[in-house]
């Protein structure tokens, strides 16, 4: 979608997302109050394959959760639609945007369930190959696409340069999908690409990895997950428990048989069979570990990107 952060075509998606998930919304309550449907935004990203497996292997239907899933391109633009209650769960959820909103009082945030810590390769800098760029170092002051300015992407990679004592770039905002295109077009010099598209990119232009995206010190660290809101998780905590443990359960699968994945991801986003083979996956945690979430906060904070301590512990949903 060219030009996805533009005002004018986030509003044209965010319309799309609450015309799609607003005709039921007057039947996701039963006659004795419990609400069994459930409306979920999700990335086509390999973050979301825990929802999609939960789905597929009857999961969530194991928990008497009917799950309507509404893909998105980004997870901010489902933000109003969750602070309406239009959505209940924002699957996927880059963790630095809702955790900036919950600080600033403009969404009060739960986190139901951990979707990704990174992992090697999941996420790589990438430069043509015929890039004059050939050392991390040359990164100093030249354009990298992002998904979302001063996001995870941008936190990961200058604790990365900062660790090897690199200079940062300067950061420019790209949809995931249009990266490829505009590094072919030479309107970056570098792009941070997450899979699947990272995968594509290499394929389609024999883009170079300059850099893994998931070196020290940033291994492992928490990066998305399935959120809603305070109201939501008060006022349902058993189809919040419920989806809770689906999602935990497909997250075991993920882990336990990569090639679930693998298969799943045909199904929700735009790579083929033999590409899904050779994607690198995210790790996918099966439980909440609020000590691994400190690790994103603390480093939130080092960035500038929260101006409080935050305990992460006070966010979950038990």
């Amino acid at each position: 979608m060219p030009g996805i952060g533009k005002p004018a075509v986030v509003l044209a998606a965010l319309t799309l997302l609450l015309a799609a998930c607003g005709d039921d919304k007057d039947d996701s309550d039963s006659a004795g109050g419990a609400r069994t449907k459930l409306r979920v935004a999700a990335l086509p990203l390999t973050d979301s394959a825990a929802l999609y497996l939960a789905r597929d292997r009857g999961l969530f239907e194991k928990e008497g959760l009917d799950v309507t899933i509404q893909p998105v391109q980004q997870s901010i633009q489902a933000l109003p639609a969750l602070a309406n209650g239009q959505v209940d769960v924002i699957a996927s959820a880059n963790y630095v945007t809702f955790l900036q909103a919950d600080e600033k009082g403009t969404l009060d945030v739960r986190v139901l369930a951990e979707g990704v810590r990174v992992a090697p390769h999941m996420m790589d800098v990438l430069v043509p190959k015929d890039s004059g760029i050939k050392s991390v170092a040359d990164l100093a002051g030249k354009k990298v696409a992002v998904n979302i300015l001063n996001n995870i992407q941008s936190l990961t990679l200058n604790a990365i340069l900062d660790a090897k004592g690199v200079s940062r770039p300067v950061y420019r905002q790209i949809a995931f999908p249009q990266m490829g295109p505009a590094l072919e077009r030479d309107q970056v010099d570098a792009v941070h690409a997450v899979e699947p598209f990272d995968s594509a990119i290499q394929g389609d232009l024999k883009a170079k990895v300059l850099l893994d995206g998931g070196a020290a010190p940033v291994e492992s660290l928490p990066i998305s997950g399935y959120v809603t809101t305070q109201k939501f998780a008060a006022g349902h905590p058993k189809e919040a428990a419920a989806f809770r443990r689906a999602i935990e359960a497909a997250s075991k699968i993920a882990t336990q048989d990569p090639d679930a994945v693998r298969q799943e991801l045909p199904k929700y986003t735009k790579v083929t069979a033999g590409q899904a083979e050779k994607i690198r996956l995210p790790s996918y945690p099966a439980t909440t570990d609020a000590a691994q979430l400190r690790r994103l906060t603390e480093l939130m904070k080092k960035q500038g990107l929260l101006k409080k301590d935050l305990d992460p512990a006070t966010l979950l949903v038990k």
